[in-house]
């Protein structure tokens, strides 16, 4: 592995890409997603592991394994940006660099989806740009890591 290792995590309902609400999520597949995210990296000179899952504990366990392994973490968090205090306790324990995307402009649409427990502790947000938002977080790290 290079000295550049960056996580991706895709929360709850995101494997559902591609058919879940086309009109605000869009056409493409979380497999797409990935598979342009990691054309990325590889062109930034980083080494891209992803992971997704619907659990909150899981993604907890997900996050605390990324100590020591990872220089950085790119989550959407999904349904629990709004809800997971948890969540957020796990990315700050392991003092890794976050980057928070959100395809929709969370801020835009319903008033509970406003809130975010993540934003507090993130490097960066990018929300409201569809799934470009996962290249511009990519960008961010890459910046980020050549400091």
């Amino acid at each position: 592995m290079s000295d550049k290792n960056v996580l991706l995590i895709n929360g709850p309902n995101l494997n559902l890409l591609g058919t879940r609400q086309p009109e605000i999520y869009g056409s493409e597949t979380l497999e797409d997603v990935e598979q342009a995210c990691q054309a990325i990296a590889t062109d930034l000179g980083m080494h891209l592991d992803y992971e997704q899952n619907n659990s909150e504990g899981e993604l907890i366990d997900i996050v605390h394994a990324a100590r020591d392994k990872y220089q950085a973490i790119i989550i959407n968090p999904g349904a629990y940006t709004h809800t997971s205090v948890a969540l957020r306790d796990a990315l700050a324990g392991v003092e890794i660099p976050v980057f928070e995307v959100h395809i929709s402009n969370i801020h835009a649409r319903e008033e509970f989806r406003h809130q975010s427990y993540i934003s507090g502790i993130a490097v960066g947000v990018i929300c409201g740009l569809g799934t470009a938002g996962y290249a511009m977080a990519l960008e961010g790290v890459a910046g980020l890591l050549s400091e």
